[in-house]
């Protein structure tokens, strides 16, 4: 397993045309999880600014680190960082 910092490095040197794996994990409904990958070509990688703790204070800058990713049938998926995510360069 890829610890968080090793996942956090290789966020960092990603470059468009990078072919990763990405194995993250989906959570639905408050006792459901399932382990997923996500195998493509590394399009564009972002952090966007989120809003999601607008209400809590408005002063709060939350960002999630973002990779644009096409997979090998043409599509184009957005996964978001947190720290279960684990990359994998291919």
């Amino acid at each position: 397993m890829i610890s968080q910092t090793d996942a956090r490095q290789l966020f960092e040197e990603l470059r468009p045309g990078d072919r990763i794996e990405v194995t993250h994990e989906v959570k639905v409904g408050s006792s459901k999880t399932w382990t997923t990958k996500t195998v493509g070509t590394v399009v564009n990688t972002e952090r966007r600014r989120q809003g999601l703790h607008f209400r809590r204070n408005p002063d709060d800058k939350v960002f999630a680190d973002m990779i644009i990713l096409q997979r090998e049938d043409g599509e184009q998926t957005t996964i978001t960082m947190d720290e279960l995510t684990e990359l994998r360069r291919l």
